[in-house]
């Protein structure tokens, strides 16, 4: 859902130890339900305090909790007119992630621990590998450290080579390889010849086609492939092939509004615009019944969605009232998404020739987070108007 905007979270959700049928914490996670996600996953340390698999999950569940408060877990922050790392870092609270802290490093030293004693031990430099993927993610994401985060990712790739060296037919291990072909395809030619990825050059079609058979054959992760499938599609302007992947997670988590989100997104992407409106309408209503989970989707941030689709549309009327909404208690967004509806808001104004009310909300944008982005082009747009150039 701004990234170059990243991609290194697909790396980590990609190490996803849930069994199918998923455990509650999994169930909670997947529906959004983070607090109650990590409480079920505390437990499950208590009751396991020798298995790394579950300070895994903690770790992955303290982490997707913070992304899902900062905004980055929506696609729309991975479409590929914006490079991979241009994304604002994100301002976790201190507590979650000393505890995320914590909880990796006593799944790494855990599984450390019987690689030591048994180097070919598959399900221990799996969970390593994992622990290694989730670290990456917050290198990326929280503490801006590329280089860091893209070592800590290459590693977590051989060490699942490593499993399918051992296991040749763990399909699910080969998730994070796809996965890393398609990051390290996708990234910067600069950036694809550091010493530390040790011969791995990338291969984002290659990439996708071991996700996609992970999505068809895998067991443990056959659901995160499915997901991070239409993310990557999504990102590759494949809205088509998205959109059959979208429907049956949002009738198995009809709870995670993302999903519905993301098919309004998709059907704007693919010109649809009836479709898109018709989504949009369709999670109003079940967040004006209601609807259990559609109580965290605040209007405003239902309104930005619908205007900054307008805005593509170039009806700028109908965006300026829903972006007026939506900046109306800008607090209710998160700091992403505030900012950018500022400046669409701005930036429909000048469409409209409207100058004197375009600066104040481009002004807003940079006071509400100076360093972004968005905040950096809202600068241009105070001396020059915006210009639409398709």
């Amino acid at each position: 859902m701004v990234l170059v905007r990243a991609v290194f979270f697909l790396l980590a959700m990609a190490v996803n130890l849930g069994a199918q049928p998923l455990s509650k914490g999994f169930e909670y996670f997947y529906s959004l339900d983070y607090d109650e996600s990590v409480a079920e996953f505390e437990r499950a340390v208590a009751a396991n305090p020798e298995d790394p698999e579950a300070y895994n999950h903690l770790a992955q569940a303290l982490l997707y909790r913070e992304m899902f408060h900062a905004g980055a877990l929506e696609s729309e922050l991975v479409t590929g007119n914006n490079p991979f790392l241009r994304r604002q870092k994100m301002e976790p609270r201190a507590e979650n992630i000393k505890r995320f802290d914590e909880a990796i490093a006593k799944a790494m030293s855990l599984a450390q621990a019987r690689v030591s004693q048994n180097p070919r031990d598959a399900k221990a430099n799996y969970a390593l590998g994992v622990a290694y993927g989730f670290r990456a993610n917050a290198g990326f994401l929280i503490r801006k450290a590329y280089m860091d985060a893209l070592r800590d990712a290459t590693q977590s790739r051989k060490l699942c080579n490593l499993v399918t060296e051992i296991e040749p037919g763990n399909v699910d291990a080969k998730l994070v390889q796809g996965l890393h072909d398609y990051v390290v395809g996708s990234l910067p030619f600069y950036m694809k010849f550091v010493g530390f990825l040790a011969g791995f050059r990338g291969d984002k079609e290659k990439g996708i086609a071991t996700v996609k058979m992970v999505s068809e054959k895998g067991t443990l992760n056959k659901l995160d492939a499915q997901i991070l499938l239409g993310v990557i599609y999504r990102r590759e302007r494949r809205a088509a092939d998205a959109i059959p992947l979208l429907r049956p997670m949002i009738a198995r988590f009809p709870r995670n509004y993302l999903f519905r989100l993301e098919l309004a997104q998709m059907y704007s992407d693919l010109g649809d615009k009836a479709k898109a409106l018709e989504t949009f309408d369709e999670i109003e209503r079940l967040k004006k019944a209601g609807t259990k989970g559609y109580e965290r989707l605040s209007g405003e941030r239902l309104a930005f969605a619908r205007g900054n689709m307008l805005f593509w549309y170039q009806d700028f009327d109908a965006a300026i009232e829903q972006l007026k909404l939506a900046t109306a208690h800008p607090e209710s967004l998160d700091l992403n998404n505030a900012t950018m509806a500022w400046m669409r808001l701005g930036q429909c104004y000048d469409m409209k020739k409207q100058r004197a009310a375009a600066k104040p909300a481009y002004r807003a944008a940079i006071q509400m987070a100076p360093a972004s982005e968005v905040a950096k082009e809202s600068r241009r747009y105070l001396d020059a108007p915006y210009v639409r150039r398709d």
